[in-house]
């Protein structure tokens, strides 16, 4: 299977943990963009959606369903996103689409997280990937340097805004042996709004494709 096949495959497993009665928050991404397209045919099993992004809502506008917002619903029963990296203990690096502040509210609330990838996403162990970190504009130059004393290599994601109206500095060269530790190092910097580290509150469960079909992880 080419990339394209293997997201759609992991979008499609996904389908099976949407049951009768399932409030449903969605990510943002390629794969979750497939997995938005399908899920017209579990329609009669989701009692109400919400969304982690203006993207990913405009899109279930477009397959007809209602966003709810995350104050209206409250707890969320499943969490379906994808992943910029993923290891073995299902922590995660994300955020490569911009929306990790908003995925990672919805992933805290969520009674299980479901995490779609193909198997290019599976490391032995994060950072190749280059770490996305929502910032407070004021505080951009300020995190940088911060940044740079933990020897990363901190790029302005120009031109994009997210969301909530903040800034994205794209954080390379770090090496994570220790998720969660360095997800907590990063938070404590003033003027940090989320780093796309999720390891604190990783994925429940891990849909990983690849040539041979879709396999399951975890912990």
């Amino acid at each position: 299977m080419d990339a394209t096949q293997k997201k759609a495959a992991a979008a499609k497993a996904a389908l099976e943990y949407i049951v009768p009665g399932t409030v449903l928050g969605v990510g943002t991404g390629s794969t979750v963009n497939m997995l938005i397209d399908m899920l017209p045919d579990v329609r009669d099993h989701i009692e109400a959606v919400v969304s982690s992004s203006k993207a990913s809502t405009a899109l279930l506008k477009e397959n007809g369903f209602e966003v709810k917002t995350l104050n209206e619903i409250g707890d969320i029963d499943v969490y379906v996103d994808g992943a910029d990296e993923c290891n073995k203990h299902l922590q995660l690096i994300k955020g490569g689409g911009g929306a990790l502040t908003r995925e990672k509210v919805l992933a805290a609330a969520a009674r299980r997280f479901v995490c779609i990838v193909d198997d290019s996403k599976l490391v032995g162990m994060l950072g190749a990937f280059p770490v996305p970190i929502e910032v407070l504009p004021m505080a951009q130059e300020f995190v940088s340097r911060r940044l740079l004393k933990m020897r990363g290599n901190p790029v302005w994601r120009d031109g994009f805004v997210t969301d909530n109206g903040n800034h994205i500095l794209d954080v390379d060269g770090l090496q994570i042996p220790n998720p969660v530790e360095m997800e907590a190092r990063i938070n404590r910097i003033p003027g940090v709004v989320t780093v796309g580290i999720f390891a604190d509150r990783p994925a429940d469960l891990l849909l990983i494709a690849d040539d041979s079909g879709v396999r399951e992880m975890r912990v």
